[in-house]
């Protein structure tokens, strides 16, 4: 056992488990073991049921509001496990600061993160706040509706009925992130070159209706990952990268993003791949397993995700990511999902299924697919033969014009074309 974000070990008792105390209630809930040194090597303790006593005292005197917890004598009595379960009235508050874990450490959270615990301590969401501006105009919300769902009445009820407007407190967030103009971040849309020290191309939506941000994402995607060849008297569209996996990523980043933050959703545009990265993390009570796998769903922005969902930009909640798994199914190269404390990152691969390898080949290829160069040295110890076997396949793909080598001796590299 060792410790982690949801445990830790205490070898004494002293008052620094409270910090610990706040962040687990704050967030996810935890474990804290006393007895324990850092290593996971149990010391004991003298008196465990007086021990008990001391850190019931102590969390019942220095955290407030009053956490929800558990103690429990274990392994002869030696060590105390303490269990602390995330809690409804947040922030929970060690000398009127509070915590967070970060990896297996605890640390005060910044305003903007006390701020977002306030909100949920009251079970309120950013996107419900008044919005700041009340001088909305809602043309392009009003059209899309008209074009998806034939809606020719817009009026105040329809805002009312979209959780966008109410008579007390007037235009919402998320009313203003679907206002024809407004004060919020968008899309930061970057093409490079043959590498990121070349910039073909740069372009911004911000400060207009998330629709239409929607909207000119896809189109500038159309730009470089969509074209047109004629067979016989027909003209066929082919795809790149699947524009259906790319809509889904651009939702997503958007109705999942921490709109609190002042930052744009990033897309990077490569000749082999998109990577789109949207500010926030995940939401609390959801891992990342859960998050990718689809087991678990949870709306950071759930009266945004419902007007994308009626509009027909979203299938079903939640199942973004498993959908853009099933669209690359019969892919050579799969997306890539990267996630942290802050951002989502999505990575959309060039669609490549037709591409004439063995399944020795095709082992080496989704390898090198996972970096820009790789080395020999890096290749070898996750394949199930021999380095010269290896060589022998990068040399077969390397005629083939499927994989480029750059350097020389120790320095070789090798990269898709």
């Amino acid at each position: 056992m060792r410790e982690t974000r949801i445990v830790e070990f205490k070898e004494t008792i002293t008052n620094t488990f409270l910090k610990t105390v706040s962040a687990f209630s704050n967030y996810d809930g935890g474990t804290i073991f006393f007895g324990i040194d850092d290593n996971g090597d149990i010391k004991g303790l003298l008196d465990v049921k007086q021990a008990c006593l001391d850190i019931e005292n102590k969390i019942n005197d220095s955290i407030s509001p009053q956490p929800n917890y558990m103690l429990e004598i274990q392994n002869n009595d030696q060590i105390i496990k303490l269990t602390i379960k995330s809690g409804l009235q947040k922030p929970y508050l060690y000398k009127s600061k509070a915590y967070k874990r970060n990896d297996t450490a605890t640390i005060e959270v910044d305003t903007l993160e006390f701020s977002r615990l306030i909100l949920e301590g009251k079970n309120i969401r950013f996107e419900e706040l008044t919005c700041k501006d009340q001088a909305l105009s809602f043309e392009v919300l009003h059209c899309k509706l008209k074009e998806m769902i034939q809606l020719e009445t817009f009026n105040q009820d329809t805002l009312k009925t979209l959780n966008l407007y109410d008579n007390i407190n007037g235009y919402n967030n998320t009313a203003g992130l679907l206002a024809d103009k407004n004060h919020f971040p968008g899309i930061d849309i970057v093409k490079f070159g043959e590498s990121i020290s070349i910039i073909q191309r740069r372009i911004t939506f911000e400060n207009i209706s998330v629709l239409e941000v929607y909207k000119k994402a896809i189109s500038v995607f159309r730009e470089y990952y969509q074209y047109e060849v004629i067979q016989s008297a027909d003209r066929k569209k082919v795809e790149k990268i699947p524009e259906a996996a790319f809509r889904e990523a651009i939702a997503n980043a958007l109705i999942h993003r921490a709109w609190d933050v002042a930052s744009q959703i990033r897309v990077s545009m490569f000749d082999d791949r998109i990577e789109i990265v949207s500010p926030g993390g995940l939401p609390s009570g959801i891992t990342e397993e859960e998050y990718l796998s689809g087991k678990l769903s949870i709306l950071r922005n759930r009266n945004l995700a419902n007007v994308f969902y009626r509009l027909g930009f979203v299938e079903i909640f939640g199942t973004g990511i498993i959908r853009i798994k099933q669209l690359y199914e019969k892919a050579l190269v799969k997306p890539g999902f990267e996630v942290s404390e802050n951002a989502i990152k999505i990575v959309l691969p060039i669609f490549e299924d037709n591409v004439d390898l063995t399944e020795d080949e095709k082992i080496v290829y989704q390898i090198l697919s996972e970096t820009m160069l790789k080395p020999i040295s890096e290749i070898a110890p996750y394949v199930p033969f021999g380095k010269s076997k290896t060589t022998q396949l990068l040399k077969n793909m390397i005629k083939r014009g499927l994989v480029v080598v750059e350097g020389k001796g120790r320095g070789t590299k090798y990269i898709i074309k």
